[in-house]
């Protein structure tokens, strides 16, 4: 064997040895393990690449530290600044650039193990004897962090109760469904990703989402040339287009009501083309699609899906051949 396969094989152990340490929470052996491959290969970009992750997320973790407030508020305020900061750690990643990205999966995974772990630890501590247990925002960042942990089945606990109190909300929808299909629950994970982007599309981190069910959708729509919050308000039409959000409910009279006052209102909205009208019409088409559902559901006069349809159309062509397709 050659002196730099040897070398190869040593830098690759290290950085296995690293990620598991990740995995335990042990960022200070991690950060060693790296630093030792560094020793070997001082250009090796996924040894680099790691400890700019970690040390960015130390830093970030350490400034979560006030000790100005009290020991609960610290606690909670701790754990959810920690997450909150996974949208300014992507920038971060943008800035440093690092060619293909897909490469460093295992590393972003073990980072992801080792910051909701970490945040879990701080939500833990106050859970206690079951008093906090009412608080839904509580409980939907507990659930997140043990799916983030893959404890799906803790994820899963957390997350129910969660909806149960914010049966609306479209983040606490969406993590629920992720949930579910990750642990291969596949019908009510469609139901929940459909009720989710229905609710409030713009409310779902659909980069914390890990199951292949949304992420293939993602990269599908995407592809489609739909980006940033865009990406989020077609996610529901793609996803009825293509077959995967096909599980529906039947709605009350009541929500029945507010889908037709909502479709009135974005109609309007629509009409005098707004600056996000990029937003508003694939919002639209799919409270279009939801009444759609409803009058086939309850048989309801063919000419108002006609109607529907038509106003699908007009709003968007390629969409309407698509659906009728």
């Amino acid at each position: 064997m050659s002196q730099a396969m040897s070398e190869e094989q040593s830098v690759q152990r290290l950085i296995q040895k690293a990620y598991e340490n990740l995995k335990t929470s042990d960022a200070a052996r991690a950060i060693g393990a790296l630093e030792e491959a560094l020793g070997i290969d001082f250009e090796n970009q996924e040894v680099v690449y790691a400890l700019n992750c970690i040390h960015w997320w130390l830093e970030q973790i350490k400034g979560a530290e006030d000790p100005s407030r009290s020991q609960q508020s610290d606690t909670y305020a701790r754990g959810e600044f920690i997450l909150s900061q996974w949208e300014a750690f992507y920038g971060f990643l943008e800035r440093i650039g690092s060619g293909d990205t897909a490469a460093f999966d295992p590393c972003l995974y073990a980072v992801k193990r080792f910051v909701y772990s970490t945040a879990l630890q701080s939500f833990e501590d106050i859970l206690g004897d079951g008093i906090n247990q009412h608080d839904p925002a509580l409980l939907l960042l507990v659930g997140r962090c043990y799916k983030g942990v893959g404890n799906y089945e803790e994820a899963l606990k957390y997350l129910e109760q969660a909806v149960r109190f914010k049966r609306e909300d479209g983040e606490a929808l969406s993590q629920l469904a992720d949930v579910n299909a990750l642990m291969e629950e596949t019908r009510s994970a469609k139901a929940l990703f459909r009720e989710a982007f229905y609710m409030d599309a713009q409310k779902v981190d659909i980069r914390s989402m890990e199951s292949e069910m949304i992420l293939r959708l993602r990269d599908r729509v995407e592809a489609e040339g739909h980006k940033g919050r865009e990406l989020l308000e077609w996610i529901p039409i793609y996803g009825c287009l293509f077959g995967i959000f096909s599980v529906k409910r039947e709605l009350k009279q009541v929500e029945v009501g507010r889908l037709k006052q909502s479709i009135f209102t974005l109609e309007n909205a629509v009409r005098g083309k707004p600056e996000d009208l990029n937003l508003l019409t694939p919002r639209l088409i799919n409270r279009y699609f939801w009444l759609i559902d409803h009058y086939e559901n309850v048989q309801e006069d063919p000419a108002l899906i006609e109607e529907t349809l038509l106003k699908i159309k007009i709003v968007d062509p390629t969409v309407y051949e698509r659906y009728m397709g």
